[in-house]
């Protein structure tokens, strides 16, 4: 698997190959993002650019899972920064959904964790 392939949800920042977003969607967010199968849909929420990678098999254990905001989110390869601006209709549907979406390239502040 090359590196190159991968994309980062600008949701929930869990990694993996375009072709598994394609295949499966997002294990945490294809509820209200509803990736599976759209091109397009993919292209507007993940990211192939990101930072760092996480791999974590027991979110509601984990320490950095809480301080990467994963709690209740799927064990798997996360990214610690993901850069690129998620469209406001996606945004307004993780919130329809219940998801408070904070971006995950490090410009969400404290207060709004």
């Amino acid at each position: 698997m090359s590196v190159r392939t991968l994309r980062a949800c600008m949701v929930c920042s869990v990694v993996q190959p375009a072709t598994k977003f394609t295949r499966e969607g997002c294990p945490n967010c294809e509820e209200f993002l509803e990736l599976r199968g759209s091109q397009d849909a993919i292209s507007d929420c993940t990211s192939s650019v990101f930072e760092g990678l996480i791999t974590m098999a027991d979110p509601g254990l984990s320490w950095v899972a809480k301080w990467q905001r994963l709690q209740g989110y799927v064990p798997g390869t996360y990214a610690v920064k993901v850069v690129g601006v998620l469209p406001e209709d996606y945004i307004a549907a993780a919130e329809n959904a219940g998801i408070k979406y904070i971006p995950r390239d490090g410009s969400g502040t404290a207060d709004e964790q």
